[in-house]
C-alpha cells in the first residue's frame, strides 16, 4: 500500500494505524461466495445442518448486485435452493449486522421464527480510489455469519436493549452513488465509473460520530441495567483507529474490554461488526451470563447501540 500511495515504507500504517487487510480475489471470491463460506462455517459452530433455520437475512453494507439480493444467492449456495427458506436483505450500510440481528430478535419476539441465520459480507475494494489514501487505506474484504436461537430463559441470553437513530443531514459525508438507479448507462462510461467509486469525509464522520454515539449508548446502556465501567464486553464497529480510540476513551474503565481487530483487518463495512463478534467468541469471551454492547455509526449518518447478555 505504501507503493501505491506513492509513500515511504511504513507511511500507511503510522498514518492509519493499520499493517495488513484482507482483498478478495475478483476471480474466486464474490460476496455471497465469502458470505456462504462464513455460513457454513457458522452452521458447523452451531451444529445446525444446512437447512434447520427459519429465515436466512443479507446484511451486507455493499450489495453484490441489485436484483436478486445476496440471501438469495447464498441460499442456492449452501444448497437449499428449493427449500423456501425465507431469504431476504437488510442494508444500512456499516451498521446493516445491527438491523438484521434487531429484525430477527423481532422475528422471534412475533414468534415468526425460532432460528436465524446471518451473513455480512463486503468487498470494499471493488471500490475504492486509491489515488485518495484517506477514503481507500483503511478498508478491508471479509465476511461473517451468526447463528441464532430463540430462547425461554429469562435468565438466559438475551437482548436487553437497543437504539438505532439516523441524521439525514449527513447523507454526503459517505457515498458511493453508482449501482443503482441514480446513474444510468445512458449517462455514459465515464459517469458510471466515478459514480462507482467510494467517497468519504473522514473527519466530518467522526466528528457526526462523536456527537452523536455518547448519549445514545448511555441510553441503551441504562435500559440494560449497566453503565459504561460495568458492561464486560464492549464490540464496536471497526470504524478507524481513531474511532476506535475514541471508544475505548468513552467507556473508560479496562480499555481491553474493547474488541479490536482494526490493525489487520481494517474497516470491513457491515462485515466489520460481526467478525469482531466472532473473534471475540473465538477467544473464549462470550462466556455464559456476559454482557456484551455492540455500537457503531453507518453513513446516513446513523448510531446504533445493542445491549445483549450472552
Amino acid at each position: 500500500m505504501d507503493e501505491v500511495y506513492g509513500k515511504p515504507a511504513g507511511w500507511t500504517r503510522e498514518t492509519f494505524g493499520i499493517s495488513a487487510r484482507g482483498v478478495a480475489d475478483p476471480e474466486a471470491e464474490t460476496t455471497s461466495a465469502m458470505a456462504a463460506r462464513a455460513a457454513r462455517d457458522a452452521l458447523a459452530g452451531a451444529g445446525w445442518a444446512a437447512g434447520e433455520f427459519d429465515v436466512l437475512i443479507g446484511a451486507c453494507g455493499v450489495m453484490e448486485q441489485p436484483i436478486p439480493g445476496v440471501s438469495v444467492l447464498v441460499q442456492q449456495a449452501l444448497g437449499l435452493g428449493g427449500s423456501g427458506i425465507m431469504a431476504f436483505d437488510v442494508n444500512q450500510t456499516c451498521l446493516s449486522f445491527l438491523a438484521a440481528l434487531d429484525v430477527a430478535a423481532m422475528g422471534f419476539s412475533a414468534g415468526r421464527w425460532k432460528r436465524a441465520l446471518i451473513v455480512a459480507s463486503d468487498i470494499a475494494s471493488a471500490g475504492l480510489d486509491m489515488t485518495t489514501p484517506h477514503a481507500s487505506a483503511i478498508f478491508g474484504d471479509g465476511a461473517a455469519a451468526v447463528c441464532l436461537e430463540a430462547a425461554d430463559d429469562p435468565q438466559g441470553p438475551a437482548l436487553l436493549s437497543r437504539s438505532n437513530e439516523t441524521y439525514g443531514e449527513g447523507k454526503d459525508l459517505c457515498s458511493l452513488r453508482a449501482g443503482g438507479t441514480r446513474i444510468r448507462v445512458e449517462a455514459g462510461y465515464e459517469a458510471l465509473v466515478a459514480g462507482s467509486k467510494f467517497q468519504m469525509d473522514a473527519f466530518g464522520i467522526f466528528k457526526a460520530a462523536a456527537r452523536r454515539l455518547p448519549p445514545l449508548m448511555d441510553r441503551v446502556l441504562a435500559e440494560a441495567g449497566l453503565t459504561r465501567e460495568s458492561v464486560d464486553l464492549i464490540v464496536p464497529h471497526q470504524a478507524s483507529r481513531p474511532g476506535l480510540d475514541h471508544v475505548r476513551k468513552l467507556v473508560g474503565g479496562d480499555p481491553d474490554r474493547l474488541v479490536d481487530i482494526f490493525e489487520d483487518h481494517g474497516n470491513q463495512i457491515a462485515a466489520s461488526l460481526p467478525t469482531a463478534l466472532v473473534h471475540a467468541y473465538a477467544q473464549g469471551r462470550l462466556t455464559p451470563g456476559t454482557t456484551v454492547l455492540l455500537l457503531g455509526t453507518a453513513a446516513g449518518i446513523s448510531a446504533a447501540a445493542m445491549a445483549l447478555r450472552i
